[in-house]
């Protein structure tokens, strides 16, 4: 395992914020889990909560826990996979018991299956998907490369070491029921 990815999976175990490279931008991440951590990434970003967050993953599966995938259609679910792993975020209902701290002021959650390695690698050695947010302060640019990262966050700021997908724009983000159009990828 590559020694930044041990190094974040240690942090995300203790609550921490990491960043890490994504399709577009660099990320940042937390155990979807810990409303602590979440909180701190929330205050970190300026964003608040009822807003709802992103959460990536390495497939399907990890994802089940925080969706009610029986709610979705044969013809939902084949409209969804046919775009992943990708860079578009579907919007998906979620059950009651997925914690407010991650759908806001929604009844869904919007997730992705990634196809970047270091993302893959990063959600199978923590085993579960992570909180993805872009990794800027409010006001400044998406970093889109580590020194990037450790110029806004800090020198000992945790980063998972890689390059980003190269991608210009952030995901396309979709509604799984309608298919409608949220953000443009």
């Amino acid at each position: 395992m590559h020694d930044s990815v041990a190094l974040c999976v240690a942090q995300l175990c203790q609550s921490a914020i990491i960043a890490y490279p994504t399709g577009a931008v660099f990320g940042l991440g937390c155990d979807p889990d810990s409303e602590a951590a979440v909180m701190q990434l929330l205050a970190l970003k300026r964003r608040p909560v009822d807003k709802g967050l992103i959460l990536i993953a390495a497939d399907y599966q990890q994802l089940l826990p925080y969706i009610a995938d029986e709610q979705l259609s044969a013809e939902q679910k084949e409209r969804m996979f046919s775009r992943w792993p990708g860079p578009v975020t579907w919007v998906l209902p979620a059950p009651q018991e997925t914690p407010r701290w991650l759908t806001g002021r929604f009844s869904s959650l919007a997730v992705r299956v990634s196809n970047h390695p270091d993302v893959i690698k990063l959600c199978q050695a923590f085993g579960k998907p992570l909180v993805s947010t872009s990794a800027n302060l409010s006001g400044l640019p998406p970093c889109r490369n580590v020194a990037e990262v450790l110029a806004q966050f800090g020198e000992r700021f945790p980063v998972l070491h890689g390059e980003t997908g190269g991608r210009q724009n952030p995901s396309e983000i979709r509604d799984v029921l309608t298919g409608e159009l949220i953000r443009q990828g």
